[in-house]
């Protein structure tokens, strides 16, 4: 079937190019008609109490999106014309100040201080905004974005779904960027380590049209985050391009053996098709572990990403070879020399120094696991935001004008006597950190009468049995204050019903903490399980998928060690990331020279000269390898301006380095030390391919060219 295949993609590889190039059209529109999800904390498991009360807070309360909006300076005219221009933009469900909060009936002088401060802050006035949609819908965008025209220079609006509109924008702008800048890199590394100036542009035509039709097929998916949005391109780009390499190389080798090139690029399809489904199932395997993520952002990644890997191999079989033939005479007008040196001097030093290589190999284990797991993680997102964006202003001058850095929503039973709901209350504003309470009780407390109050703010402390309480924190989310004073909220409010609910960006972020710590460790365990078993089955043996997965994860404690012994922050996602997707990329750069040296070894040599030529023969491509991967995420650090992109990027750009440092100058002295080991506990390690039966001898072929 592959032959058949392979002969027609051959016999007209313009009319291949020209369907080819056509997919481009459904793929871009599925690709515009996908949605951005840009809340993070929507991504939390739904069996969360903190997501049930989000849900709550949805419906019937209509409060999953609200904003606050501080107003500095101004009459209580501007204020009150603005409140009411507010409440008739789209999508805008009410906006409360404290005149309406309470009726126009009871002078503001009149209310009590404590429930006054609230809204009040020196020249400085808040009010509240609710929106009819989910705080991350295009809906709610769309309404912030018409209260802030609405503004003047002296409004600052606040809250997390405003740091999402604003998180949007900076990703829009800085996106095309990202990805001009990405090609533009790999196009420059491609042109010092291959041998012609024009093959560079046909890979990346070939892996371009994968990209797209892998975020064109996200469609299915409905939506993807725009963490995947941003790093999806390149990383497919960078992990991808090693597939396109051998095939051409192969095509190469085959040339000489046929009059007709098409004849060449079909023997040359064969080989890439069995190889290449093997080589990819590390990499599909390293970002499928993402899935089993109860952060179901995990999910989003991993299934775009190996989703990206199976479009990148069949694009590189069925697409590049009618490229290249298309291309081919462009190709060899234009070759040249690579810039790659020879390591032949190198190899034969690492041979030398084996023994005390692999002495330093397994001390280098102590310090990079030590690094790793002190490295310091941040959880709150917007720290990973330019500190001058609008959003982050308005954040800071809520907590500084009116000491609300965390609000917490409290969704409980709406059948609480007064008694206890008044003890309730008391006992909260008691907890450390918390600056003020507001419920319909509290309201009633204040001596303002049932019937002065409005109906819609009624209506938005109390609906469908549920009450709704709304207490203002001192205490940043994400950190160990709020998380204590969570604690004991949580025990306070338990105690008068069982079954109600803390949530907010406080509760929701402790939550995103201990639910990422545990998918740290599950991730990372399933990701190592599943590349030991594809590189058993592969070597047939216990021990070399032993030794070849414990040099990859040394290389990724050291890259993720970096950032403690740096003194940087790194964003909570970005170690799951790394780890699943490192080792699942890189490992293919030690399969790649374990393949070359079980092929020397079975010709005959010994493991002097097998190490030497195996270094000596994967080397190059390692290089070309980690060199693509390292420019096309480095200049996404190098150019966004939100962190928790530019952290995970810079981490995989310096991941594919340090892979790539470990197998050119630890791996050949690793293997050559462990090779008795790998003969007793290997099938077929040392056995000549003259000595196989013909089954055999091809089965190994296809192996040594992973």
């Amino acid at each position: 079937m592959v032959e058949k295949i392979a002969y027609k993609l051959t016999r007209k590889p313009k009319l291949v190019a020209l369907i080819a190039v056509l997919m481009l059209i459904p793929s871009i529109i599925g690709y515009a008609a996908t949605r951005i999800n840009y809340d993070i904390l929507s991504y939390l498991p739904q069996d969360l109490p903190s997501s049930k009360g989000e849900q709550l807070l949805e419906d019937p309360f209509q409060m999953a999106a609200t904003s606050m909006l501080i107003v500095e300076g101004m009459p209580a005219g501007y204020t009150n014309k603005l409140i009411q221009d507010i409440k008739d933009v789209p999508g805008v469900s009410s906006a409360v100040w404290i005149s309406n909060l309470v009726g126009i009936q009871i002078p503001v002088e009149m209310i009590p201080a404590e429930f006054r401060d609230m809204f009040f802050s020196g020249q400085a006035t808040m009010m509240l905004i609710q929106y009819d949609h989910p705080g991350a819908s295009d809906e709610t965008m769309a309404s912030i974005q018409q209260v802030r025209d609405l503004c003047n220079q002296h409004c600052f609006l606040a809250g997390f779904s405003v740091v999402i509109k604003d998180t949007r924008d900076v990703m829009d702008g800085e996106l095309p960027i990202f990805v001009g800048l990405a090609i533009l890199l790999a196009l420059l590394a491609m042109s010092v380590t291959l041998e012609s100036s024009v093959l560079p542009f046909v890979y990346l035509a070939s892996i371009g049209m994968a990209v797209v039709y892998n975020f064109g097929s996200n469609i299915f998916l409905g939506q993807i985050s725009y963490i995947t949005k941003a790093i999806a391109a390149v990383l497919q780009l960078g992990v991808t391009m090693d597939y396109s390499i051998f095939l051409y190389h192969r095509y190469e080798e085959e040339r000489a053996n046929f009059d007709d090139k098409r004849d060449a690029m079909t023997q040359a399809i064969i080989a890439a098709f069995r190889s290449l489904s093997g080589s990819s199932l590390t990499t599909i395997a390293g970002f499928l572990a993402l899935c089993f993520m109860r952060l179901t952002l995990g999910r989003d990644i991993g299934i775009v990403m190996a989703k990206g890997v199976v479009l990148g191999v069949a694009t590189v079989i069925l697409v590049l070879p009618s490229l290249v033939l298309v291309f081919d005479r462009q190709i060899d007008k234009h070759k040249h020399r690579t810039l790659i040196p020879s390591f032949n001097k190198l190899n034969r030093w690492i041979f030398r120094g084996r023994v005390p290589l692999v002495v330093l190999t397994l001390l280098m284990f102590l310090p990079a696991i030590y690094a790793q797991n002190h490295a310091e993680i941040y959880y709150k997102l917007d720290e990973s935001l330019p500190r001058d964006l609008p959003s982050i202003v308005s954040n800071e001058k809520l907590k500084d004008e009116f000491d609300m850095a965390t609000s917490h929503f409290v969704v409980l039973r709406d059948d609480l006597s007064a008694a206890d709901m008044g003890e309730l209350e008391s006992r909260m504003k008691d907890v450390k950190g918390i600056t003020s309470v507001l419920s319909f009780h509290s309201m009633l407390g204040t001596g303002i009468p049932d019937f002065f109050i409005p109906e819609t703010v009624k209506n938005m402390l109390r609906q469908d049995g549920y009450q709704l309480m709304m207490i203002n924190s001192s205490y940043s989310p994400a950190t160990d204050e709020v998380s204590a004073q969570l604690d004991s909220m949580n025990e306070i409010l338990h105690s008068y019903d069982p079954e109600a609910m803390i949530t907010g960006e406080g509760a929701m972020y402790r939550d995103l903490i201990e639910t990422s710590s545990v998918d740290f460790q599950v991730t990372n365990y399933i990701s190592i399980a599943a590349i030991f078993l594809i590189i058993a089955f592969v070597f047939k043996s216990i021990s070399i998928p032993a030794v070849l997965v414990a040099t990859i994860e040394l290389a990724i404690f050291i890259n993720q060690g970096v950032c403690y012994f740096t003194g940087a922050e790194i964003p909570f996602i970005a170690p799951t990331i790394i780890s699943c997707v490192q080792l699942g990329a890189t490992v293919d750069y030690a399969i790649l020279m374990t393949s070359r040296f079980q092929e020397e070894l079975n010709k005959g040599l010994d493991r002097r000269d097998a190490i030497h030529a195996a270094a000596c023969s994967s080397d190059a491509s390692i290089v070309t390898s980690a060199l693509v991967l390292f420019c096309a995420t480095l200049g996404v650090s190098f150019v966004s301006s939100i962190d928790l992109i530019g952290a995970i990027c810079i981490m995989l750009a310096r991941g594919a380095l340090i892979s790539a440092l470990v197998s050119i100058f630890l791996m050949p002295a690793i293997l050559c030390v462990c090779e008795p080991l790998f003969r007793r506990t290997s099938w077929h390690w040392r056995v000549p391919v003259s000595m196989l039966p013909e089954e055999a001898k091809e089965e190994v072929n296809e192996e040594t060219t992973v």
